[in-house]
């Protein structure tokens, strides 16, 4: 469990006072999500700035230059690859021929390793899973909505991807895990974070009081906002969630155990991973789901919170 966040400043009539604000806010608040290292990418003077460090948002400094039109930032948890090494932080940078871009990712990738393998990828120092979107950008020769969809469409595990490119477009990739997008039109700005929680919390505490809309953003969707704050949207296949996060590999098991099923006390012990509170895991198995169908909702976030909501006002009835 990790958190993406960011804006895209397109009308740039917002003081840099303000947005470094909301940034940090956004921030703040994404630390609910992770804590082990905070991150941010910008551009400046058409180069790729990086800024991020082993530690949780409220200790860190977020700084950015006067007019900045585009920050994607990180909090993580980690997974894979140790956060005391700098360089398995996110955002990561990369590069397709002349343009540059840097992406952060929530979630975890299973098949990593195997497409290194398959593609004659290069080693790297970084020990992360989510390094490999950034190898297999690498492959084309432009950053490009066909250049992320053969990217998402490979990769295999829960995932939200954000990508800035280093002319301040921005892309936003929606896989299982959550992403919400606000607009406000009134001051040409784009606000983005994993969760409505998250934003909520920032928002307020920046006094981002203005009326705003919401962006529809589902699963396989691709969002591309452009510098002057055009919207559009393109689609990659979504794949099959056959992975269980205790057999990613899809290893043969059942002699280990005697049994294919997932135990409950499986998922509790890892529901948090996914941002997943244990005491609602263990509410819904109170009222007859099963640990397979409480797994596949751990996939899902959105189908989560949805099918809880849902439970909870039918016993009210």
């Amino acid at each position: 469990m990790c958190a993406v966040f960011g804006f895209l400043d397109y009308k740039r009539i917002i003081s840099n006072s303000i947005l470094k604000r909301l940034i940090k806010n956004l921030a703040v608040a994404a630390e609910e999500r992770g804590t082990d290292a905070t991150g941010i990418s910008y551009v400046r003077k058409g180069e790729i700035v990086t800024y991020k460090k082993p530690k949780p948002a409220h200790k860190v400094r977020l700084f950015f230059p006067e007019g900045t039109a585009a920050v994607t930032g990180h909090t993580r948890m980690t997974t894979q690859g140790s956060e005391s090494r700098n360089c398995n932080n996110h955002p990561f940078e990369g590069s397709c021929g002349t343009e540059k871009f840097a992406l952060a990712h929530n979630g975890v990738l299973y098949n990593d390793r195997e497409l290194r393998r398959e593609n004659n990828l290069p080693a790297t120092q970084i020990e992360t899973d989510s390094y490999i979107a950034v190898q297999l950008l690498e492959q084309g020769e432009h950053l490009d909505t066909a250049n992320i969809k053969r990217m998402a469409e490979m990769v295999d595990g829960s995932f939200v991807f954000t990508i800035l490119k280093n002319d301040n477009t921005l892309f936003l990739v929606k896989g299982s895990n959550p992403l919400t997008i606000y607009h406000f039109q009134g001051l040409g700005l784009y606000v983005y974070a994993s969760t409505k929680s998250i934003l909520n919390k920032a928002l307020k505490k920046s006094a981002l009081t203005c009326e705003f809309c919401e962006i529809d953003v589902s699963e396989g969707d691709i969002i591309e906002i452009s510098p002057d704050g055009k919207i559009s949207r393109s689609t990659f296949e979504v794949k099959e969630k056959y992975h269980s996060f205790l057999n990613p590999y899809r290893w043969d098991i059942s002699g280990w155990y005697g049994t294919d099923d997932i135990e409950e006390d499986d998922l509790l012990a890892i529901c948090n991973c996914f941002g997943v509170d244990r005491e609602d895991v263990e509410f819904l198995y109170s009222c007859g789901y099963t640990p397979d169908e409480i797994e596949e909702m751990l996939f899902d976030t959105d189908l989560f919170e949805e099918t809880l909501n849902e439970v909870k006002t039918l016993l009210k009835c």
